[in-house]
């Protein structure tokens, strides 16, 4: 079982910078592959970002590459994700998400999801 508990989310003006955290319980949080989604209102969850368990691997959504970063502290059991250059565009609750094998784009194949912050960007 992990326990995900996200962090770091606001308002801010275009063009700004916020970091989010994701926090995870459990011994075995190194073996997962970690993911970040954002859902806007009236839309349906999307990937942003997603890690491998050892962080060799990452990859984004062609709407935040080359804008945010994904990371990770296994020894820290958290994740992190970067965002700069933030748009109006990007205004949604950003969840991050486990997986206990590989890594995915896809929303159904993670196992555990955290509440999710709110991040909204005003033009």
């Amino acid at each position: 079982q992990v326990q995900l508990v996200e962090s770091g989310g606001g308002l801010v003006q275009a063009g700004d910078s916020l970091r989010l955290n994701c926090a995870a319980s459990g011994r075995t949080f190194s073996s997962y592959a970690m993911g970040w989604f954002r859902q806007a209102p009236g839309k349906e969850r999307e990937f942003v970002s997603t890690i491998s368990w050892s962080g060799s691997t990452r990859t984004y959504a062609d709407s935040v590459k080359g804008r945010f970063t994904i990371s990770r502290d296994n020894d820290k059991n958290t994740v992190y994700l970067q965002l700069n250059g933030l748009k109006p565009e990007d205004t949604a609750v950003y969840y991050c998400a486990a997986k206990r094998s590989g890594y995915s784009s896809m929303v159904a194949e993670y196992d555990y999801w955290g509440q999710g912050t709110q991040v909204t960007v005003s033009s």
